[in-house]
């Protein structure tokens, strides 16, 4: 038996659509986030709700990057992979998820297929694999099953939770209470036979797998919680006082709701699931109007339809958060898979202008933090407020230091007093645009609310002077907010040559393309941006100790070609407009999150262009995983 100590690892569970590969993945990532290693995990998800059995189409699992240190992204080529059948490692080979070197446990079971198509496909499979330099081990999982419950197909995922258990000296206590919390409602005889399957893989692995892997622990006395961004969603709608979650179920955000709804009663709150998206959002301004700021999740083809009223709550002024859980678009588009496409559209969706805040979580614990950060400013400022997520951060796990609830996290109690009668209900500050929030109940509070442009009493009025009036003010927010705010904080050297401007989900994949390209002595630095309406401040001055500043995003660019006119990033389109400084771009749209190298190889590429030392790189043949 070969047992290796390695500082990081990446395993794959892969299976049919429903054989429960991804629940065997994120109690795989949990268990070894307790035990206190770095984690990261993406799920993988078919497009269709009911994929082809045994194809490359079908195939649905979870990737788990386990580590020494804290890790923030999926990292590249796989390690250890667990395939059901032969099929399903086709759909990660061809997005270079496999590397010549990894261990591959395959189900045997196809060999002995009665279907003669089958044992074939099977056959040249096997052969296939060897030949691309994998360690294959055939692994009898449906026959080790069968000695322990009757039907395999409702316990080879536990099953094989128990064999990486074995592999990586995974705690069986933990993963036992694991398994006692997600099935206990179905009751102790289904609960035994899940531990017993546990059991079962981890002694076949003992008695069968020729490797053992150590995943060293970096000491620490920080209390951490692991879960995925969407939980951290839910959890930060509960710890920042938001009373009422109205939505209508749209992947990838849904999970959000399920979450609240087996939770939210405890702390006073309703989740009120709308017949439509436009319904949802319409309940939500109403729940804010009444005086206490709602919430309402969606993705974005419910952003799209939500856009009349995201105008009206802003001219308005009634307080809302909308949190966008974004995917691939346009339309329907890539409902499963993530892409960063709706940064233009919240900021200049609606008519007219619409002087939104938008904010953009980088990591799952920022997801809970800036939940938190959007109530506040929706209340303070009276304005929607906008938190882009994605579908990487949905459904990514990853351990962080445990919060601790603070008073001040909480909405305030709705202020009963008396309205002074001298007060408009849209009395704005000249130098701030901010003015006192009515709400309904205070004596002498009571306006007329209208999404008509109208003066500081909310009278309807069209003079060219009042409606600039308003327009200004409600602008006029953004500005102060933006004087709050500090400049980014540049990852590596505060100069060099080339500067990546990242937001959201990449951050973690570009700062360790940023950390390998800085150990390999090139002048490469990184900043993520939180605040994208308005931008932090400080850009400018920022980009001006760069000789190339650049985008890395997942949504739609083109490449410069002399004679054209260029698609650019949504960031990069967005910073070129508001710094007027050349800013490149590279981006792409595979429909799944960005490793290292792919960055590494689009960082290079600028770096030969700028020194004309070397050819451009072929990004095309850089594989992406995952």
């Amino acid at each position: 038996m070969i047992v290796r100590e390695v500082h990081e690892h990446i395993v794959e569970i892969i299976s049919d659509s429903g054989e429960g590969a991804q629940t065997a993945g994120q109690l795989f990532g949990t268990v070894s986030a307790r035990m206190g290693n770095g984690v990261w995990t993406v799920e993988i998800i078919p497009a269709e709700i009911e994929p082809p059995y045994r194809s490359r189409a079908g195939a649905s699992g979870n990737r788990i990057r386990i580590a020494t240190e804290a890790v923030s992204n999926m990292g590249e080529a796989a390690d250890v992979v667990v395939a059901f059948n032969e099929q399903v490692p086709y759909s990660r080979i061809d997005v270079g998820g496999l590397r010549p070197g990894t261990i591959l446990f395959l189900e045997s079971m196809w060999a002995e297929s009665p279907d003669p198509l089958i044992r074939t496909a099977y056959a040249e499979a096997l052969e296939d694999f060897r030949q691309r330099g994998y360690e294959v081990v055939e692994v009898p999982m449906n026959d080790e099953c069968l000695k322990v419950v009757e039907d395999p197909k409702r316990g080879k995922n536990i099953w094989i939770l128990g064999l990486l258990c074995a592999l990586y000296d995974r705690d069986l206590a933990i993963v036992e209470m694991l398994i006692e919390r997600k099935l206990g409602r179905k009751g102790k005889e289904v609960v035994d036979a899940n531990k017993a399957l546990l059991q079962a893989g981890y002694v076949w692995a003992e008695e069968n797998a020729p490797w053992r892997f150590t995943v060293p622990v970096k000491p620490s006395d920080e209390h951490r919680v692991v879960m995925n961004g969407n939980e951290a969603l839910a959890l930060g709608i509960m710890a920042a006082g938001i009373e009422v979650c109205s939505m209508y179920p749209i992947t990838p955000a849904t999970s959000v709701s399920h979450y609240l709804a087996a939770r939210f009663g405890q702390v006073g709150g309703i989740v009120h699931q709308a017949e439509d998206e436009i319904a949802a959002i319409g309940f939500a301004i109403g729940a804010s109007y009444a005086g206490k700021t709602a919430v309402t999740v969606t993705s974005g083809p419910g952003l799209a339809l939500k856009s009349e009223f995201i105008g009206f709550a802003t001219m308005a002024e009634i307080p809302l958060v909308i949190i966008d859980v974004q995917r691939g678009g346009p339309s329907t588009g890539l409902p499963t898979r993530v892409e960063q496409g709706d940064l233009l559209a919240s900021l200049f969706g609606q008519p007219g202008d619409t002087p939104n805040i938008v904010l953009a979580p980088t990591t799952i614990e920022e997801c809970f933090h800036l939940v938190i950060t959007a109530r506040k400013l929706s209340e303070t400022f009276r304005t929607p407020v906008i938190l882009l997520t994605d579908a990487s951060l949905a459904t990514a796990q990853q351990p962080f230091a445990r919060p601790s609830v603070r008073e001040e996290w909480l909405a305030p109690p709705v202020d009963p007093s008396p309205w002074q009668e001298d007060v408009a209900p849209y009395d704005w500050d000249p130098e701030t645009g901010l003015s006192q929030r009515p709400v309904p109940g205070q004596r002498g509070g009571e306006y007329v609310v209208t999404g008509l442009a109208h003066d500081e009493q909310s009278h309807v009025a069209y003079e060219s002077k009042v409606n600039q009036h308003g327009l200004k003010m409600r602008r006029r927010k953004l500005k102060t907010l933006a004087k709050s705010l500090m400049p980014p904080v540049v990852h590596g050297p505060p100069d060099g040559d080339v500067l990546v401007v990242g937001w959201g989900s990449t951050r973690g994949a570009i700062e360790e393309a940023v950390d390998r390209m800085g150990a390999q002595g090139h002048k490469v630095s990184s900043l993520t941006l939180r605040f994208l309406s308005p931008l932090e401040p400080g850009l400018k001055e920022i980009f001006s100790h760069f000789r190339r500043v650049m985008t890395v995003e997942i949504n739609y660019s083109e490449p410069p070609e002399e004679g054209e006119t260029r698609a650019y990033a949504q960031l990069a389109w967005l910073l070129r407009a508001q710094t007027l400084v050349d800013v490149d771009c590279w981006s792409c749209v595979p429909g799944i999150p960005l490793p290292p190298q792919v960055i590494e190889a689009a960082i290079r590429e600028r770096l030969s262009t700028n020194n004309n030392k070397h050819p451009a790189i072929d990004l095309e043949n850089v594989p992406c995983t995952v």
